[in-house]
């Protein structure tokens, strides 16, 4: 263990695995002299220099979608140190979560050569798009062929993990009050959050059904409002739950969650999609439940894949609770689209959210038939069980 250096931005946290620690906010020269070095993204605009004066053989950076934003420090300060090591390899399930031009960067690190200049990239393959230069997709096919020809090995998860448990997904439609929904038509076109706040009773109705299954699961929101909804609803109820949203200390989290994974008597998680949706193993549940969509495709798989990985012994049920009349009906649309031109990008052919739909109906506490069936879902889930100067994510 002496042998792994990990760089931290602060200091504080437990620290039991053995390794050595540095921290990249005291005073004077840090000196990378662990065979292996850990550093964070955030941490590399900091110690670029030092960064870039060591002589690495090989740079791995992992979840390389975190420099999808040429323009972000992290992607800045990175791109000269993955440049000029002897090998990288870029390592991501996700590279790109919305469209083509988030993987530039990235591509642009592995052959520099190659992909060289952004605006011809973004004429020839991010076309489109209603939202600013480059942010549409074109010639998916050529791009996908290019890319596996120059610096992409692709394996899919049903190849690679073929004993995963299967996961499943449903669609859930709420039945929201009256009130609630002229509420909402009103501000159509500005509705992000306040379709969070229409949804929270009938958000919280559903999460009764799931109470009284008595299994673990995850839940998972982007408004603040929204979250506190659900975490006090759960206290309420005398369920005890785990938290992590962006207020959340990096240094609790594993603690969280390692508690989440071995107690019992926690029964829910309550997550945000960007802070809970990445780097967490929360396979004790098998149940996930998106209380809000993200605009971002690679948000919600990569939020999903917090139950279904390695380490996952049931069959994992994804559950979207969605409102017609609110902006689920405009992001839903959006999502499938982005991941169609993904999938046509990545992996050479188009794939979706594919998902079994539950008609419009009332809350699930409204309908006994709804109910027994989750109900039975939940209990018996758990019988289903080359070498190259630019090598490649």
């Amino acid at each position: 263990m002496e042998d792994i250096l990990v760089v931290l931005p602060q200091t504080g946290g437990s620290h039991k695995a053995g390794f050595r620690l540095v921290y990249s906010n005291t005073k004077g020269d840090i000196r990378l002299d662990g065979v292996f070095n850990v550093i964070s993204y955030d941490v590399v605009p900091k110690i670029q220099s030092t960064l870039l004066d060591s002589d690495f053989k090989i740079v791995i950076a992992d979840e390389s979608h975190f420099m999808k934003n040429g323009q972000a420090k992290r992607t800045i300060a990175s791109l000269p140190v993955l440049q000029k090591a002897k090998y990288a390899v870029l390592l991501s399930g996700t590279p790109a979560l919305s469209r083509p031009i988030e993987l530039f960067p990235q591509l642009q690190a592995l052959y520099p050569t190659v992909y060289k200049n952004v605006n011809e990239y973004g004429n020839r393959y991010c076309k489109g798009g209603f939202f600013g230069m480059f942010q549409g997709a074109s010639n998916h096919e050529e791009l996908h062929n290019l890319m596996k020809a120059t610096v992409m090995i692709r394996r899919l998860k049903k190849d690679v993990l073929s004993q995963l448990p299967v996961k499943r997904r449903q669609q859930v439609f709420l039945d929201l009050s009256e009130k609630d929904v002229k509420h909402v038509r009103p501000i159509f076109q500005e509705l992000y959050t306040d379709s969070a706040v229409a949804k929270t009773p009938a958000v919280l109705d559903f999460l009764g059904t799931i109470i009284e299954a008595d299994c673990k699961f995850l839940i998972f929101a982007h408004h603040q409002p929204l979250i506190d909804a659900i975490e006090q609803y759960l206290v309420k109820k005398k369920v005890k739950c785990i938290r992590i949203d962006g207020q959340t200390p990096v240094t609790t989290r594993q603690t969280l969650v390692t508690d989440f994974q071995n107690k019992d008597d926690i029964k829910a998680a309550v997550l945000s999609i960007k802070s809970g949706g990445y780097g967490l193993t929360l396979t004790a549940a098998s149940t996930v439940i998106f209380a809000e969509l993200s605009w971002t495709p690679g948000d919600i798989i990569q939020a999903e894949d917090r139950a279904h990985r390695i380490g996952q012994v049931s069959s994992v049920n994804v559950y979207y609770l969605l409102s017609h009349g609110t902006i689920d009906d405009f992001i839903w649309g959006a999502v499938q689209g982005k991941l169609e031109n993904l999938g046509q990008m990545l992996d050479g052919q188009e794939k979706t959210l594919d998902v079994s739909q539950i008609d419009s109906r009332p809350s699930p506490s409204k309908q006994q038939k709804t109910l027994d069936g989750f109900l039975k879902r939940c209990s018996t889930s758990t019988e289903d069980q080359p070498s190259t100067k630019h090598p490649r994510f």
